[in-house]
């Protein structure tokens, strides 16, 4: 049906229609099958007609449950994305979305190029001509630069990729406008489409008996000229004398009387005869065809392969499974520098270009001092962790610069009265931490679950009163123990896997420290590490140092929860941890 294969976009009064363009063999396909079977569900109808395909080489990524639904209730929305490649380092664009223009979408990117939403783009030029309709290069600022996640944010933010509404509102058989599913849609056209057929077939039929009646007239003049040509002659009404004495009808004898000289040869004799031969035989195949339902549907399907083998081509525009577009955000885009972020005990905020910072030696307002820092990248975003076990989260790149004294975190944040922030970190979502807090308690959790964007932020640590935070430790693969000491001297190491993996909350016991001595201010947890089975690890007591190797880590080695054995004589009064992997 050409509503299916042309496409039609308008509106009427109060009405619109959008109804994509689509492939004749497809199309034909699928009429055929309801041909032979008017009760083929639509599953098997989209397998010949999966989707419109528009005069353009661009993807339709639209997915399948998506256009399943549009065939089903004759609305929905199509999707495409532009085509690209990667030549020599350059993005090539060599295809685009239906009714996209080239100017279009360049005036789109340099927009953003201008307007420094792009710093990752060098240059663009528009290589489009007569052999290549469609040739567009962007050209990355370097080769370190992501073109995937490029044309991604290029996918959300221009017209590289376009939805298309579709409403297949159209009028039927019954005259009245009505929003029609695919089968409905091709069941009705055929029935259309058969009447017409027969329609054609009756009225040559019509034709094919008239002219047979007037050769049957004219045979019999030819039969008896002689006699014919007196009659003509002698009588002022010839027709009506044609008409007794031969047995003609009106319209036969008007023909006889229509002929002209030449006609009347020796050799026309000849001619009536075999088109009266011609006639009769397609009259024949006419009535045979119009006496069976089922020879008229097979002269529609033959018609309709034939119509599909002359002007039918293959699919212009590829089905693709796509993930969905996702513009860059402002941090995103920006560069990845090192950085490093300081907060002082006073709670001022700021940020520091490199990893080699030293920040105790950064200026403080007086009074104040150095309290924690996290080493990052400057694209990412900052976790703080305040004394009511809450997390905040802030973008570093927002951050002022360590030149000047930062900026109190309380004009960010709004902390609890008495809250101050305790501990800091930077890392990806998908990372893993151990948190914990001085009373013993701990879990491990992803970064992304400390991730909030109120200012109030969220709940992480439920803190027991008197406790602080501990230091985030980062969990990585090897990882597989846990060492606590705590403060009296006691050093306890357990399987890492003990540990549970909570989005919230106050976590298991990592050490046993006593409910009334906590309170008493006596007995606390005041170190954490999390080690491999290759790990060195050095105690530092004042000006003493203990190397325990993985031998020597051993015999502190108990389960989670215990209290743990007593360090040596001299080192149990523990400054300082450091754990590393041996060899190194």
């Amino acid at each position: 049906p050409h509503i299916l294969l042309n496409g039609v976009s308008g509106i009427a009064v109060g009405m619109a229609t959008d109804i994509p363009p689509h492939n004749i063999e497809e199309v034909v396909s699928a009429c055929t099958l309801l041909l032979k079977n008017p009760k083929t569900a639509l599953e098997e109808l989209m397998e010949h007609i999966k989707a419109p395909d528009y005069p353009t080489d661009a993807e339709i990524i639209t997915p399948k449950e998506d256009l399943d639904k549009m065939y089903r209730t004759g609305r929905g929305s199509i999707k495409m994305r532009a085509v690209y490649e990667l030549e020599q380092g350059e993005i090539l664009i060599n295809a685009l979305p239906h009714q996209v223009s080239t100017a279009k979408v360049l005036e789109q990117i340099a927009a953003q190029m201008q307007s420094k939403k792009l710093t990752m783009v060098s240059d663009l030029r528009d290589e489009s001509d007569y052999e290549n309709p469609v040739r567009l290069v962007i050209v990355p600022r370097s080769n370190r630069v992501d073109c995937e996640q490029l044309m991604h944010h290029l996918f959300a933010t221009t017209d590289l990729e376009k939805s298309y509404r579709v409403n297949l509102n159209m009028i039927g058989l019954n005259g009245r406008p009505e929003v029609k599913g695919l089968k409905e849609i091709l069941l009705e056209w055929l029935e259309y489409r058969t009447q017409t057929v027969r329609r054609r077939l009756e009225h040559r039929l019509d034709k094919v008996e008239r002219r047979l009646h007037i050769l049957d007239g004219l045979l019999i003049a030819f039969l008896h000229l002689d006699a014919v040509i007196e009659l003509i002659r002698t009588h002022d009404e010839p027709k009506q004398q044609l008409m007794e004495q031969f047995g003609l009808s009106e319209k036969q004898a008007e023909s006889i009387l229509d002929l002209k000289l030449r006609q009347l040869a020796k050799l026309e004799e000849t001619k009536i005869r075999a088109e009266q031969q011609t006639l009769a035989k397609e009259k024949d195949e006419l009535t045979l065809v119009l006496s069976s339902e089922r020879r008229l549907k097979t002269k529609v399907q033959k018609e309709l392969q034939q119509d599909a083998l002359e002007y039918g081509d293959a699919r212009r525009s590829p089905l693709e499974e796509r993930e969905d577009a996702k513009a860059l955000s402002e941090k995103d885009l920006m560069p990845a520098e090192p950085v490093t972020v300081i907060i002082s005990k006073k709670g001022w905020l700021r940020c520091a270009k490199g990893h080699d910072v030293e920040p105790e030696g950064l200026n403080y307002k007086s009074g104040d001092a150095f309290l924690c820092s996290a080493k990052g990248r400057s694209n990412q975003s900052v976790i703080m962790l305040d004394s009511s076990g809450r997390s905040f989260t802030a973008d570093v790149h927002t951050l002022p610069s360590a030149r000047t004294q930062g900026e109190p975190v309380t004009g960010r944040f709004t902390l609890a009265a008495g809250m101050n922030i305790e501990q800091m970190l930077i890392g990806l979502a998908e990372q893993k931490f151990l948190v914990s807090t001085s009373a013993g308690y701990g879990f491990i959790c992803t970064l992304k679950d400390m991730i909030s964007r109120n200012k109030a932020g969220k709940t992480l640590l439920t803190m027991t009163e008197g406790a602080n935070v501990l230091t985030p430790l980062e969990v990585k693969e090897r990882s597989s123990q846990v060492l606590t000491i705590s403060n009296d001297g006691r050093m306890l190491i357990f399987p890492l896997e003990q540990l549970p993996m909570l989005t919230k909350g106050k976590g298991n016991k990592l050490m046993n420290i006593s409910t009334q001595a906590f309170r008493d201010k006596e007995q606390w947890m005041c170190h954490v590490l999390v080690l491999s089975d290759q790990s060195e690890v050095t105690v530092w007591a004042g000006k003493r140092k203990l190397l325990l190797k993985a031998q020597d880590l051993a015999h502190y080695a108990g389960e989670r929860g215990r209290r743990g054995l007593k360090l040596p004589r001299g080192l149990q009064k523990v400054d300082r941890v450091v754990s590393v992997e041996s060899g190194t």
